[in-house]
C-alpha cells in the first residue's frame, strides 16, 4: 500500500501543501474538498490529468486504458489520476472514480506494488480547458508529481502503451515535454500543417508537429513554471493554455521530444468551428509573440526534435469535403469583409485575394506565397491592435478556407511523400518570408 499523508498523522505534509498553495495567484482556485483529497494522496511519482466534461459515453474505457498503462509500465511507482471536471451533468465524475483497478487486474495479469488513487473535482458549471489544465498543474505541484501526462476524455482509440510511450523521456531521460504525433490523414489537422506547425517552426526554431494536442507529457519543473508565471488572470492566460504551455517549453529552453503514438480516431468537425478553433489555437500563437519577441526574432533557422519511435505517418483514403463550399466562403468573405481587410492587410495583399476571389474552381489557386504574407500581416496587425483583436482572428477564418481549398486541390491526387514536401515547401515560405514579418513588426506604424 501507499503511505498516504492522512490528516491526523501528517501536519508536515499539510504544511508542504499549504506552503504551495501561496505560490499560486488565487488561492481559491482549488477547493477544500480537492485540497483535502491531495493531502489524503500524499506525494506521487506520476500523475495523470483527465479534463473532462458531459464524457460518460466514453470515460470508463478511457480510465481503464490508463490504469492498464499504469500497471504496465509503472507497477512500482506512486500513481494517481486527477479528473478536472467542467460540470459534467452525465455522471462523468463518478464513472473516473468509479472504476476500480481490480477490473483491470485480471486482463494485464499484472499487480500494482502501491496504491492507485483516483480523484475528482469541479472547477465550473461549464467547461474551460484552461482551467482544466490550471487545476492539474495545480496538483501535480502539490503533489510534487515527477512526471505528469494530460489525456483526452475524448478518444476511443487510445492505447496504454501512450502512457508509457509520453511518460518514459520524462520519467528516465530527463525531457520535460513530450509531444505526440499521430498516424493521420492528409486532410486532418488542416490548421496545423498549414499555419500553426511552419509559423511556429519558422518563428521559434522548433519543429514540433503537433504544437496543440489533447494528449502530452511533462516534467514537475516545467509544469511549476508555467503555473507561477503564466498570467491566469489576465484576461488571456486561460484561453489556448495548451499552446502556451508548449511555446513556454520552448522560450525557457527546456527539453523536448516528440513521441509517435499511432492512429488516433478523427473527430467530425462542423464549418462552426473554425472560429473557436482559431482563438484557441492562432490566437494565443499571436498574443505570444510580444512577450516572446526577444527570442524568435534572432532564430535564424529551424531545428528537428528528437523523436521516439516512428515518424509522423500520411493516410491516403478517402475523405469527404465540400471544397466548393469552402471556395464560395471564401469569395464571400474577401467581398464582406473588404472594410476590415483594409486595416489588417498591406494594400497588395488585399488586391491579389480580391482577385483570386473572382476566380473559379478551376483556376483558383491561393500560393503559399500569398498565404504566408497574409498571416504575416494579421499577426502584425494583432500586435498593433488596428481593431479588436477577436475581430482579427475571426477574419482569418474565410481567408483560411480559401487556403484549404488550395492545399486540398494540390495534394488530392498525390502521393504520402509528395504531400510532406508540400507541407515542408511551405515551412520553407514561412521561414523565408520571416524578415517581412519583422520588418513589420518592428516599424509599429
Amino acid at each position: 500500500m501507499m503511505e498516504t499523508l492522512s490528516p491526523r498523522s501528517s501536519s508536515r505534509g499539510r504544511a508542504e501543501v499549504a506552503h504551495t498553495e501561496l505560490k499560486l495567484e488565487d488561492e481559491s482556485f482549488l477547493t477544500d474538498d480537492f485540497l483535502r483529497q491531495l493531502i489524503n494522496v500524499g506525494e506521487v511519482d506520476i500523475l495523470v490529468g483527465l479534463p473532462t466534461y458531459n464524457n460518460a459515453k466514453t470515460i470508463g474505457s478511457i480510465v481503464q486504458t490508463i490504469q492498464s498503462g499504469i500497471l504496465q509500465a509503472f507497477p512500482r511507482d506512486r500513481a494517481v489520476i486527477i479528473n478536472a471536471d467542467g460540470g459534467s451533468r452525465d455522471g462523468t465524475p463518478d464513472l473516473v472514480t468509479g472504476v476500480s483497478i481490480d477490473d483491470v487486474r485480471p486482463a494485464s495479469n499484472l499487480y500494482a506494488l502501491r496504491t492507485l488513487h483516483s480523484i475528482s473535482t469541479k472547477y465550473a458549471s461549464s467547461p474551460a480547458s484552461g482551467v482544466a489544465f490550471r487545476t492539474i498543474l495545480a496538483a501535480a505541484d502539490l503533489l510534487r508529481a515527477k512526471a505528469c501526462v494530460v489525456m483526452s476524455p475524448e478518444s476511443a482509440t487510445i492505447e496504454s502503451e501512450w502512457l508509457s510511450k509520453l511518460l518514459y523521456p520524462i520519467y528516465r531521460d530527463g525531457f520535460d515535454l513530450v509531444i505526440p504525433t499521430y498516424r493521420r490523414h492528409k486532410f486532418e489537422g488542416l490548421l496545423m500543417t498549414n499555419l500553426l506547425y511552419p509559423m511556429i517552426r519558422a518563428l521559434y526554431g522548433v519543429r514540433i508537429r503537433e504544437p496543440y494536442t489533447p494528449e502530452f507529457g511533462f516534467s514537475s519543473r516545467l509544469g511549476s513554471q508555467f503555473l507561477n508565471q503564466n498570467g491566469w488572470n489576465d484576461g488571456a492566460g486561460g484561453a489556448g493554455a495548451e499552446i502556451r504551455f508548449a511555446l513556454a517549453a520552448i522560450t525557457g529552453g527546456y527539453r523536448i521530444c516528440q513521441s509517435f503514438l499511432g492512429a488516433r480516431d478523427h473527430v467530425e468537425r462542423r464549418a462552426a468551428d473554425l472560429v473557436p478553433a482559431l482563438r484557441q489555437t492562432v490566437g494565443p500563437l499571436f498574443s505570444a509573440l510580444e512577450s516572446d519577441f526577444p527570442v524568435w526574432s534572432i532564430v535564424t533557422s529551424s531545428q528537428p526534435l528528437p523523436l521516439t519511435g516512428s515518424d509522423q505517418e500520411v493516410l491516403l483514403g478517402p475523405m469527404r469535403v465540400n471544397r466548393k463550399r469552402l471556395r464560395e466562403m471564401f469569395s464571400s468573405g474577401v467581398a464582406e469583409l473588404e472594410s476590415v481587410f483594409q486595416s489588417i492587410l498591406s494594400p497588395t495583399t488585399l488586391a491579389e485575394l480580391q482577385r483570386i476571389a473572382r476566380l473559379g474552381e478551376e483556376k483558383f489557386h491561393y500560393s503559399a506565397e500569398l498565404w504566408v504574407r497574409t498571416v504575416y500581416e494579421f499577426a502584425a496587425s494583432y500586435q498593433k491592435s488596428v481593431m479588436s483583436r477577436d475581430h482579427i482572428i475571426q477574419a482569418l477564418a474565410p481567408l483560411f478556407r480559401g487556403r484549404v481549398f488550395t492545399f486540398l486541390t494540390e495534394n488530392r491526387n498525390v502521393s504520402a511523400k509528395d504531400v510532406e514536401q508540400n507541407i515542408e515547401g511551405l515551412c520553407l515560405e514561412f521561414e523565408r518570408l520571416k524578415p517581412y514579418l519583422l520588418q513589420m513588426w518592428k516599424s509599429r506604424e
